[in-house]
């Protein structure tokens, strides 16, 4: 059910992901997902179709901060609703699965998630989703469990961070980054194209 695949989970210190997954396509998801050991227990083709019903759910201001593959609603190897794709954006967590007739596609708000845990086995781990409405399991094997699970932990704890950062502070880190490519830009370091993109990032135009 699942292979072997290499696993990667070295983070930079300063970056949530390594990649820029935001700008992923369905098979790219579906690629990622594979590249980092976060599950495939699914053929390439739908797991692109799963991925694909992510791409279309997410919104204009929606990014894609990490994403995985598992059998979902998993209560045993012969009771489970096989294979979902699974995406935590910036606002929510997502869950897709197309299906031969139909497609389900849920999702959960991050403020309506209460916990995230692992419960390794020999051979598989099973994540369990504590939310404000229910509990769900997503199972996947043993070594993609404990990478997802990792990695689902620093992305929460990374946006708490962030809210928590006072707007006041958030203001003056802009302002003094802002001033800091200014004076790459009268160096002649950087292009006044790359000055005005740049400014236009920290300030969130």
């Amino acid at each position: 059910m699942f292979g072997k695949s290499s696993v990667n989970r070295q983070v930079k210190a300063e970056e949530i992901i390594e990649k820029p997954i935001a700008q992923m396509n369905a098979l790219q998801m579906y690629q990622y997902c594979i590249d980092n050991n976060y599950g495939e227990g699914m053929n390439k083709k739908w797991g692109v179709k799963h991925f694909a019903l992510v791409e279309q759910a997410l919104q204009s201001d929606e990014e894609v901060l990490m994403c995985f593959i598992g059998l979902h609603n998993y209560i045993s190897t012969t009771k489970h609703d096989s294979n979902f794709a699974y995406a935590l954006t910036n606002k929510r967590f997502i869950m897709a699965q197309q299906r031969v007739i139909g497609q389900v596609i849920q999702s959960v708000y991050l403020n309506n998630l209460n916990d995230v845990t692992l419960n390794a086995g020999l051979v598989f781990g099973v994540l369990t989703f504590d939310t404000i409405k229910e509990k769900f399991n997503v199972c996947v094997n043993k070594a993609a469990a404990q990478s997802i699970c990792d990695k689902i932990h620093e992305i929460l704890h990374s946006l708490e961070k962030s809210k928590a950062t006072p707007i006041g502070e958030q203001a003056t880190s802009s302002a003094d980054e802002i001033l800091k490519y200014k004076n790459l830009l009268d160096m002649g370091a950087i292009t006044q194209e790359e000055f005005e993109q740049k400014k236009k990032q920290l300030l969130g135009l």
